[in-house]
């Protein structure tokens, strides 16, 4: 899949995703990763959050996994909050896990990482707010 930037194809993404996997999960409320799973979960996502540094602490009411690896569950958007250099590794295990959608929040888009996925055959969004595309979509 190309690029995904039609608000129409993101509003079907979304449509027919049921899980959230949120790479770089904060438990301190005013962060942006903690601000947008908030919202994001009241929309009726399962949400999945990874962060090695509190693996096994609950956000949310939900627990904190070491990676997207320990999910036993189907992963359908795999959410970024981390800075564009630590993507890599992400990308690597994502498509080992398998997902459907590679969702880079604004700021942390890796374009190299971005052409991978979607030469892959990955959907890739880029720098549109999980949030706000809920929001305006759904």
């Amino acid at each position: 899949m190309p690029l995904i930037t039609s608000k129409e194809k993101i509003r079907k993404i979304l449509q027919s995703s049921k899980s959230i996997a949120v790479v770089g999960i904060s438990p301190e409320p005013s962060k942006p990763s903690y601000l947008v799973s908030e919202v994001v979960k009241r929309y009726g996502f399962k949400l999945f959050f990874v962060n090695p540094k509190y693996e096994g602490t609950v956000i949310l009411g939900e627990r904190v996994y070491r990676t997207l690896l320990n999910i036993q569950e189907e992963i359908h958007i795999v959410n970024i909050f981390r800075r564009p250099g630590d993507v890599v590794f992400i990308a690597e295990e994502a498509v080992k896990k398998g997902f459907k959608t590679f969702w880079f929040q604004p700021q942390t888009l890796n374009k190299d990482i971005s052409r991978r996925l979607s030469e892959n055959g990955y959907n890739v969004v880029k720098d549109y707010c999980l949030k706000t595309a809920c929001i305006e979509l759904l």
